[in-house]
């Protein structure tokens, strides 16, 4: 190597050096953009779903044995929101607003969990219904369930009392009724105006609070899974309405298409109006 060459080269590295030491001298170093906060922002949140009501929260109809709506509810809320849902089901079948009132003012373990509940569902209202249709099954009428609905309100309200008494923010949904009737009873044409003035009843209710919302399932679940009324099925002279969104045993609960139905329903209220926190 000629001298001029390595003259040349041990000046390159001691600039190069010499630079070097400059720039980590007098060139301040940024933190990272990425903090520690922002690693645990990523991790999944504890959230506390409660769920309360009728058949409809303990899932009949459900032939997974899972809960109905309330596990597929859970899974919208982890995908949508990174949560890590938690769930407890209180549904009954058969459970009038009364009866549900009723475990809440008994049931310790329920008082227990609405204190840490983040999200509270609630299905209330068909047995009321049905409560009223039994009772006055030769003169019913519009007017049979005046009573009735008159009660259920004050039920409800109640309901929602119990539900923040140690938990005042707790945001509660309450899941309206819907018409399988006309599968059952279909001589009851009016029984569609009768769903419909429940449903605007509790509408009406909850709009008096704040962070309680109704969320309608009437349109889908009564027209089914193609927007029917009712699917046709002949057998031999034997003509037969069914709902596929139905559980055919009983043409009443959900399948787990209908459970399905309602979980995105639920899910599409609590996007409209859920804060993160």
């Amino acid at each position: 190597m000629n001298k001029n060459l390595r003259n040349g080269l041990a000046i390159f590295l001691a600039s190069f050096l010499l630079f070097t030491i400059l720039f980590w001298l007098f060139i301040p170093t940024s933190d990272s953009q990425l903090k520690k906060s922002d690693f645990l922002k990523e991790k999944q949140r504890k959230f506390h779903l409660l769920a309360i009501g009728d058949s409809l929260t303990q899932g009949v109809g459900d032939t997974t044995n899972q809960g109905g709506f309330v596990p597929l509810l859970a899974r919208r809320l982890d995908e949508t929101y990174r949560y890590d849902t938690v769930t407890s089901n209180y549904g009954i079948s058969g459970n009038t607003s009364r009866q549900i009132l009723n475990r809440m003012k008994k049931q310790k373990v329920i008082q227990k969990n609405l204190k840490t509940a983040n999200l509270m569902t609630l299905t209330v209202g068909g047995n009321d219904v049905m409560k009223v249709i039994r009772e006055n099954l030769d003169h019913l009428d519009t007017d049979s369930f005046t009573p009735g609905a008159k009660a259920y309100r004050k039920n409800v309200k109640e309901i929602i009392k119990l539900a923040r008494k140690g938990n005042p923010e707790l945001p509660i949904y309450i899941v309206g009724i819907y018409n399988p009737f006309y599968l059952n009873f279909p001589e009851m044409t009016q029984m569609q105006d009768i769903v419909d003035n429940w449903n605007e009843q509790t509408k009406q209710l909850v709009a008096d609070y704040d962070g309680v919302y109704f969320v309608g399932i009437n349109d889908q679940l009564y027209k089914g899974v193609e927007g029917q009324e009712g699917v046709v099925s002949v057998s031999g002279e034997r003509t037969t309405v069914v709902n596929d969104a139905l559980f055919t045993e009983d043409h009443f609960h959900p399948n787990n298409i209908g459970y399905g139905i309602m979980a995105d329903a639920i899910m599409e209220r609590i996007s409209q109006t859920h804060e993160t926190k």
